[in-house]
């Protein structure tokens, strides 16, 4: 039987019985989005205020604790052992506040939504308040392609670039960051980067609302899963990145073809289609020309849709392939044909896929709690996910597409390890409908537009449609708020941990991705006296401005290279390296560079310990061949003598 039209409209409230006196004329009736469990309605005044009095605690407690808290000397624990306590209290206060507003039906819709934005803000904001400078090289290192295209005026070749020219195949978040930066009148993206993660994060809160509200009005579904998918993604891809343009796209993608694409059984339907293929064509091309993986992903979970009858319409999908190859024949041939070989003997590998490998396996007692922190999170999520599909079978056929989506990405473990990340990303694309439905298993018995679309079609027929019950005996109010039960506290409990176990798996490793103002003063010096064609030693990639320059000064990390390699500098270091920095050519200069960033990379991801990091500095800082060019607390950098 074809299912009701599931587009979201407002419905006459099926809490009165089908007799009783009509809205006035012009007016709008309210949705059914909650159900038996809730109790009538607080007295308007104490309605009204109560929501406001836990968001302002919270609010405040987490201002106190950003003015308090000290990162100038993390440990192995990151952001979780340096911000101040209130912040945690915060999280607590914020959780109860969100959970027992959205909770009650009768409470304006905009408050869920104040709740979210102000979790966003703690979440989000708080590393970009305390800490000085931005953090992650890979923000960094994406900085540099932008001041490429800015001084270059266009794209490059490998010819040109080497390893770099990867990004002027993909260039389209690039292009529009160089547009930004323009527009903004700034000098680089370093101006508002660290203010990205809490951007790219709201971005993707109207494509999350247009898929959740396709399938139901239940306000509390809704914002739960909003919530549960924020405490959720870890991951991570919200930095200054191609990943998180790219991921709100391909939620905009989904979200127009759920509500725009299904078979309704007639013509309204189907009307406006066409503008909204070119709607999708545009979407799609965005992503396609600005990262190499979410095309994939969007292709897969558009295939998933297409296995049920109501959205077995193949315009998205070709549309998506069409495109795709396209740009992988043409602009992204160069790097497509030389990692062909290798991402053919990855598919079928799991094991290798999944695995981390040398330099990515988390060492040490902080970094081996946080990484348990975040496999913790994700599997709670999924656990609630199955718990949820589960539980509520209505949504199991009425929210199938979503449930398809979600399932969707996992394949791709399978097709690729994609530098050890993809399991990190498949977990990301299946968190939208996993949030969900884990949702729905902290929540009692949800409805469905369709159950919604059904009882209106009943009272049009003049058949009687039963009331919600009534709230069970003993249910009391004070002042507005519900006096909770036990099926209100158990789900609280649940939400309460997985906010409070988002910030280790966020932030417990942020003693890597955060750089002091003296180590990013340390690499500039470098960068702005180093001559063309010089070359820069590191340990690891892992400090700012590591990409500086990338078109005319060469990088090389000795940590990235054959360990027999690394088993040499460590036992012979100033002789070796010296060796390996001989055939720079006059003008230019070969530098060593260490510093705070590397040497937490090395001990926290398994390379190398602080005694072998400090044998390795003292060797070149005693070895006539180095002089010593600059040095903070942060790092230092030494130069290998001409003579050498």
């Amino acid at each position: 039987m074809q299912d009701p039209d599931p587009r979201p409209g407002r419905t006459p409230d099926t809490r009165q019985p089908a007799t009783t006196t009509p809205e006035s004329p012009g007016s709008t009736p309210e949705p059914v989005s909650d159900l038996s469990d809730l109790s009538p309605a607080p007295s308007r005044r104490g309605a009204a205020v109560w929501p406001a009095v836990p968001l302002l605690a919270a609010l405040a407690l987490w201002a106190y604790a950003v003015w308090h808290t000290d990162v100038s000397a993390l440990d192995d624990f990151g952001l979780v052992t340096a911000v101040h306590p209130a912040f945690w209290a915060g999280l607590g206060v914020l959780t109860a506040g969100f959970w027992f507003t959205v909770r009650d039906p009768r409470r304006r819709g905009g408050w869920p939504a104040v709740y979210v934005l102000g979790l966003l803000v703690m979440e989000r904001a708080t590393q970009a308040l305390v800490y000085p400078t931005p953090l992650y090289a890979w923000a960094w290192k994406h900085d540099a392609v932008i001041d490429h295209l800015l001084t270059s005026g266009g794209l490059g070749t490998e010819e040109q670039l080497g390893d770099m020219a990867v990004y002027d195949q993909w260039p389209g978040f690039f292009a529009a960051q160089a547009a930004l930066v323009r527009l903004l009148g700034v000098d680089n993206a370093a101006m508002y980067m660290a203010w990205w993660p809490l951007v790219s994060s709201v971005l993707l809160l109207l494509p999350l609302l247009l898929i959740y509200r396709t399938f139901t009005e239940d306000r509390r579904l809704i914002w739960t899963a909003v919530w549960l998918f924020c405490v959720g993604n870890w991951v991570g891809q919200d930095y200054f990145s191609p990943q998180s343009v790219a991921f709100a796209l391909h939620l905009g993608v989904l979200a127009v073809v759920l509500r725009r694409f299904g078979r309704s059984g007639g013509r309204r339907g189907r009307q406006g289609q066409a503008v909204w293929t070119v709607v999708i064509t545009l979407l799609v091309t965005a992503v396609v020309i600005s990262h190499q993986l979410t095309p994939g992903m969007l292709v897969v979970s558009l295939v998933a849709l297409c296995l049920t009858r109501r959205y077995r319409d193949w315009v998205p999908l070709v549309t998506t392939v069409v495109l795709f190859l396209a740009w992988c024949l043409t602009a992204a041939l160069p790097f497509l044909s030389a990692a062909m070989p290798d991402m053919i003997r990855s598919v079928g590998d799991v094991g290798g896929n999944v695995a981390t490998g040398y330099g990515a396996t988390p060492t040490g007692t902080g970094a081996v709690a946080t990484s348990w922190a975040a496999r913790l999170l994700s599997g709670s999520v999924l656990l609630l996910a199955l718990l949820g599909v589960v539980r509520q079978r209505v949504l199991r056929r009425r929210a199938l597409p979503l449930l398809l989506v979600a399932a969707a990405p996992l394949p791709m473990i399978v097709a690729s390890s994609y530098g050890s990340e993809m399991i990190f990303r498949v977990l990301m694309f299946m968190l939208p409908g996993a949030a969900f439905f884990g949702a729905a298993a902290l929540l009692p018995k949800v409805r469905t537009l369709a159950a919604d679309a059904a009882d209106a079609a009943a009272r049009e027929a003049g058949e009687r449609v039963p009331a919600l019950a009534p709230a069970p005996a003993g249910r009391r109010r004070a002042f507005g708020v519900p006096v909770p039960r036990y099926g209100t506290w158990l789900p609280l409990l649940v939400l309460l941990g997985g906010t409070l176990a988002f910030v280790p798996s966020y932030s417990g490793k942020d003693r890597i991705n955060y750089f002091p103002p003296q180590e990013v003063a340390l690499v500039r010096q470098l960068f702005d006296q180093a001559p063309d064609g010089s070359l820069v030693v590191a340990a690891n990639r892992n400090y700012p401005l590591a990409y500086d320059s990338y078109w005319r000064i060469d990088h090389y990390w000795f940590l990235d290279d054959d360990r027999r390699h690394v088993d040499r500098i460590v036992r012979d270091p100033a002789a070796t390296l010296a060796r390996d920095m001989a055939g720079v050519e006059s003008p230019g200069r070969a530098y060593v560079l260490l510093t705070q960033g590397q040497w937490a990379n090395s001990e926290m991801n398994g390379q190398l310990g602080e005694a072998q990091l400090r044998r390795i500095q003292e060797s070149v800082a005693a070895s006539p061949r180095f002089e010593l060019v600059a040095r903070n607390s942060a790092g230092v950098l030494y130069a290998l003598k001409p003579a050498s």
